[in-house]
């Protein structure tokens, strides 16, 4: 199997590639890992220090938006894994075009080479988020797109073209939604990475209003052992939600943060919520459950607590981010 893993210096991406290379999962072997990445600010080629010997793994710097060398890629690609996207919500808010351009136009890209060269699958990973806000219950795969934010509003569009590409062109594309990811190398404007480094920094960390927005928190290495089992046995033309369990207003986040990190709500200053600002997230995973046997395994307390000791042991990695920042 040869993979082309768009994204892949960024923090999710990168973890996909640390660990299917590594066979952690115990699933399917990749023969070649192509990585292309813009190398934007969220891009990191340090993400990818730990299998960067490895003779299976190429790296290219490039646009998913050069539709030459996507081609060129695609030649000697069997599956795609696309993770590339602008996912920054807040800078959505500040400035959408650059999100319209990577991950819209860009996914289409993607998919028109993916066409021409007949994939054998497309991955297209995407977010909870596009499904807009829910105040009870949990979204399974039926639900509308929804989105409230320029961000969500862009991955819903790439979403609908990759349906559309399967639906029209016969391209086997499979979506994932997936929540809130945390974990290792998460790029530190983020909420997590960005309060546990505040915190070690003798900083304060801001707090949405009053902190009543719920999330449910997936660790990173179970979304990406989810995202490989679809790449394994994941139906075309279907979409797959991934959870991970744990549902938490911010203020219960903090609060934990805060715990972990030894300090108390002195260090908590509470700002103007942010523009359409989604009251709760909230996806059921049944069906990648019943289909493919996918389970979340990472504990969110031992999570968390692994989270903190990683950014504090790893100054090295974001310290030159937030300065840049």
């Amino acid at each position: 199997m040869r993979l082309l893993v768009t994204g892949g210096s960024g923090f999710i991406g990168s973890h996909y590639v640390r660990t299917v290379l590594a066979d952690a999962w115990g699933l399917g072997i990749p023969d070649q890992v192509t990585v292309i990445d813009k190398l934007t600010y969220a891009g990191n080629l340090a993400n990818l220090a730990p299998v960067e010997d490895d003779q299976r793994l190429s790296f290219v710097q490039g646009d998913i938006l050069d539709a030459a060398l996507v081609d060129q890629l695609m030649a000697t690609t069997d599956v795609v894994v696309h993770f590339a996207a602008e996912s920054h919500v807040d800078r959505s808010i500040n400035s959408a075009a650059e999100f319209v351009m990577t991950n819209v136009v860009g996914t289409q890209t993607l998919l028109e080479s993916a066409r021409r060269y007949d994939i054998s699958k497309f991955v297209h990973i995407s977010t909870d988020e596009v499904y807009g806000s829910i105040s009870s219950g949990s979204w399974d795969e039926s639900q509308p797109v929804q989105p409230n934010s320029p961000y969500s509003a862009s991955k819903a569009s790439s979403d609908l073209f990759a349906r559309a590409y399967h639906r029209t062109h016969g391209v086997p594309v499979t979506i994932t939604r997936c929540s809130n990811n945390y974990g290792a190398y998460q790029f530190p404007e983020k909420v997590i990475p960005l309060f546990v480094t505040n915190l070690l920094d003798g900083l304060t960390v801001p707090l949405y209003a009053d902190g009543a927005n719920v999330r449910d928190w997936l660790h990173v290495d179970d979304h990406c052992r989810a995202i490989h089992l679809v790449v394994e046995a994941g139906r075309a033309g279907e979409v797959y939600n991934i959870g991970g369990g744990t549902e938490l207003s911010n203020k219960e986040l903090t609060a934990r943060l805060l715990r972990v990190c030894g300090v108390g709500w002195d260090r908590v200053v509470h700002v103007a919520d942010r523009k359409g600002h989604d009251l709760r997230y909230s996806v059921d995973s049944t069906k990648i459950r019943a289909e493919l046997g996918y389970e979340p395994r990472v504990d969110f307390e031992r999570g968390l607590s692994a989270v903190v000791e990683w950014y504090a042991e790893n100054r090295d990695w974001w310290e030159p981010l937030k300065k840049r920042a």
